[in-house]
């Protein structure tokens, strides 16, 4: 995919702000951490698990803060540091690079860092002693207490317990924790609309354990509090503001006279026209009258999976309209956006039942999608410039996820009376530009 990049750099002229205060747990007992979620949790980001990401995950940085009013420990299943990483695909992680479209136009774009990634990672388990740090990339509410979630989940195998009957959970809680922070239910939803709702479906809200959304994190935040330990509970944002759904325009379709001569006469006999300069990009839609194809509307978005290769240079979105799987409809978004509002209901009312801290990251989201200023530096959700994505357009690089982080803290302190220090974002990078 080609982009053009620039970089918002104003370092020169800012200081750090932290407001600096005694630090103090407050009413929580920061000795024995843990921390549940999915893959920001975990540190994936530029679409692979590698040692930098695991250093600079959620997870990692929150506990480094409690360190400070609690002298905990903190164990991850990291990686070796010379491994390049590697996804589910056998992928290895992005990073920013030159590219020649099909076009032969060389510009910026995310690139892989080898053909392949380090495979042998998913091949050992490393459990040892155990760890403190339970992010597991792709994890959904439901297999929470799945027995042998290592069997379909490669991430969870190389750190469980036990590879073939192990359960996050139950590991979880062998750490007894005496504090935990839990953020769960982003990466279902992304998983389906990652794939333009095409494949699986989402969570049903509404079940009992491993069966429903509600059951699941109802167990959940039960057994980890059954004990008295205190802690921190996530909403999901709208994961439709991040790049990997946004910066292709819907209307990207530029036309020359000769072009719009030539789909005209494809399409007007089914009532579709076309104009010189930007147009919608053809999509199928099966409720779309006979021929099952219409124009994008706006708010209708375009993946970034979508091969734009495909797009330039064999009329994909014009001749051949772009497949379900490259776009998120009208409908597919409600859908979503409106299951995510079920979710995050379930999520309030189990934080308030279990007198837990609650962390509003819908409305963090939302507030980095309009953008920031952090210290002076100007920070949003766009695609590499927005200074806070990884390359692959759905997680946060390390700046992103210690300013999420901060909002965890934020939260902890304002509902435990604690003053648990802000992280410094600006000791954290953005993306490297070759």
């Amino acid at each position: 995919m080609v982009i053009a990049c620039f970089l918002l750099t104003i370092f020169s002229s800012c200081k750090p702000k932290i407001t600096t205060k005694n630090p103090s747990a407050g009413e929580i007992t920061a000795t024995r951490f843990v921390s549940i979620g999915g893959a920001l949790t975990a540190g994936f980001m530029d679409d692979a698990l590698f040692s930098a990401g695991q250093e600079n995950s959620v997870g990692n940085i929150f506990a480094g803060q409690l360190h400070l009013v609690g002298n905990l420990e903190f164990l991850q299943p990291l990686i070796q540091s010379a491994d390049i990483g590697c996804n589910a695909e056998g992928k290895s992680s992005l990073i920013l690079g030159y590219k020649t479209d099909c076009l032969g136009v060389t510009s910026l774009s995310p690139v892989r860092t080898s053909l392949t990634g380090d495979l042998a990672l998913f091949h050992q388990n490393n459990y040892n002693t155990g760890f403190h740090n339970f992010g597991v990339p792709g994890l959904k509410a439901v297999e929470l207490t799945q027995n042998g979630l290592g069997n379909s989940n490669s991430y969870f195998a190389r750190m469980a317990s036990n590879p073939t009957s192990g359960q996050v959970l139950s590991d979880a809680l062998s750490r007894n924790p005496t504090f935990f922070s839990f953020f769960v239910g982003m990466d279902e939803v992304l998983a389906y609309a990652k794939k333009g709702a095409a494949i699986g479906n989402l969570t049903p809200v509404f079940g009992t354990d491993g069966n429903g959304f509600s059951g699941s994190i109802q167990n959940a935040l039960n057994k980890l509090t059954e004990n008295g330990a205190k802690g921190v509970v996530a909403n999901i944002p709208d994961v439709t503001v991040l790049p990997f759904f946004t910066t292709i325009p819907y209307n990207g379709l530029n036309l020359t006279p000769e072009k719009v001569a030539s789909l005209n006469q494809i399409y007007n006999p089914i009532g579709i026209s076309f104009q010189v300069g930007t147009n919608p990009f053809m999509i199928e839609d099966p409720t779309a009258g006979v021929f099952g194809v219409r124009k994008m509307v706006p708010g209708e978005l375009i993946l970034l999976s979508a091969p734009l290769d495909s797009v330039k240079c064999f009329q994909m979105g014009s001749v051949f309209p772009l497949r379900n799987e490259f776009v998120l409809t009208l409908a597919e978004l409600e859908e979503i956006r409106a299951t995510i509002q079920q979710y995050n209901t379930v999520l309030e009312i189990q934080a308030a039942e279990n007198n837990l801290a609650l962390t509003d990251l819908e409305a963090f989201y939302q507030k980095l999608a309009t953008g920031i200023v952090y210290n002076g530096i100007g920070l949003n959700l766009k695609f590499v410039s927005g200074g806070t994505v990884s390359l692959d357009g759905l997680t946060l690089n390390p700046k992103g996820n210690a300013l999420l982080t901060n909002e965890f803290i934020k939260s902890v302190n304002n509902k435990y009376n604690a003053t648990i220090p802000l992280v410094d974002v600006t000791n954290y990078r953005s993306t490297y530009f070759p």
